[in-house]
């Protein structure tokens, strides 16, 4: 029987639950007490709380409200029956795929639970007291909680005039670098990173330094990916989910791209050398549907084209996206608006200090996108 209440981001999902327990061993070797982490972690999160009602609005978490494809779900089915035992082929068999099919070495590709695991263990292995975690602001917030694990100073920048990762800025501020983290399409502005601006900052970074290229929502974009650079042996860690594009944010499947001896250095914080069977299966099998993407691609364009045009009517800019999301200006301070839509039933994005008159709105289903105009007429 389906249940009656859905879960948003918080309760975890995609990298909100590394905050919870990944980093276990690394917190005790560190000698941070548990019961501190569990509260840094609740407050890292900065998420409203679910559950919420079956009939709700829920376009605050960038996930796919199409959920996986049919292929997936079948090769589910196919291997519930196996899930008492453990399926460690699975996870070189998904590697092996993807490798394949992107022209890498099988052994620079690992599949994690989600790809905030190997977000969380490159900031562990990368910084420390004595090297920077360096980010953009606005940008996803996990990779700096991770750094007040492993102590590192975090320091963030701003964003360009068109929203893309200030790469001379990020250099400039911090001469002692670890990792540096560039998310294109950067979360939560949808904007893409130019690839000439992430060669300059890997040719340019500190020595011993990685830059780290969060490509969660690269599908949504025209963006060129930096696996070339992989593939070049550059000092760059690649992240890559089935979260969005392929609509598994619950299987919790992801992916990090780089030399072999990083995977190495990122896998001594990790506790369990495993990843859900069922998720591996369905992963696998939606690199092989190869019309998967392009129709995701489209209905998601469809969706946004609708709801953004709706928006411009009403007279309030957006920051051209290319994700599955879109930030725009409301004119006011959006926690009040964020309030109002919830009471309404609609939950969307959280607010992000750096843009403190800025939505960010989840494309959902085109009924889902109306659902959400009509209340955010009414609060305006």
């Amino acid at each position: 029987m389906e249940s009656d209440l859905r879960c948003n981001e918080s309760t975890p999902s995609r990298r909100s639950f590394l905050q919870l327990g990944v980093a276990g061993p690394a917190v005790l070797a560190s000698g941070i007490l548990g019961e501190s982490f569990f509260a840094a972690s609740v407050r890292a999160a900065s998420l409203p709380r679910g559950p919420f009602p079956k009939d709700a609005v829920i376009i605050d978490a960038n996930e796919n409200p199409l959920g996986p494809c049919s292929v997936a779900r079948e090769a589910i089915a196919e291997i519930s029956g196996d899930c008492g035992r453990y399926s460690f082929w699975l996870t070189e068999d998904l590697a092996k795929r993807f490798a394949a099919q992107e022209g890498l070495k099988p052994e620079y590709v690992r599949p994690f639970p989600g790809s905030g695991e190997p977000l969380h263990f490159s900031v562990l292995a990368f910084t420390s007291p004595s090297r920077s975690y360096v980010t953009a602001d606005p940008g996803y917030e996990a990779g700096m909680h991770a750094a007040k694990i492993s102590g590192a100073r975090v320091v963030k920048t701003a964003l360009t005039s068109t929203y893309a990762h200030d790469v001379k800025a990020m250099l400039a501020a911090a001469p002692d670098a670890g990792l540096f983290y560039v998310c294109t399409p950067n979360n939560p502005t949808g904007t893409l990173t130019p690839h000439a601006d992430i060669e300059y900052l890997v040719e340019r970074k500190p020595a011993g330094a990685v830059v780290l290229v969060d490509e969660a929502y690269i599908h949504f974009s025209d963006g060129t990916s930096a696996l070339d650079l992989v593939r070049a042996d550059k000092d760059v860690v690649v992240l890559r989910t089935f979260s969005k594009i392929y609509g598994m944010a619950g299987l919790r499947c992801g992916y990090c791209v780089t030399q072999k001896e990083t995977i190495d250095r990122l896998r001594r914080n990790q506790m369990w050398d495993s990843v859900n069977c069922m998720a591996l299966a369905a992963a696998t099998a939606s690199l092989d549907d190869l019309d998967h993407v392009p129709n995701g691609q489209r209905l998601n364009r469809e969706a946004k084209t609708f709801v953004t045009a709706e928006i411009e009517k009403m007279g309030y800019k957006q920051i051209p996206s290319q994700a599955n999301f879109i930030m725009f200006d409301v004119k006011r301070p959006v926690v009040p608006l964020i309030k109002a839509l919830k009471e309404r039933n609609v939950q969307v994005g959280r607010l992000f200090p750096a843009l403190p008159n800025h939505m960010r709105l989840t494309i959902g289903k085109k009924t889902e996108m109306e659902a959400f105009l009509s209340a955010f007429r009414q609060v305006v």
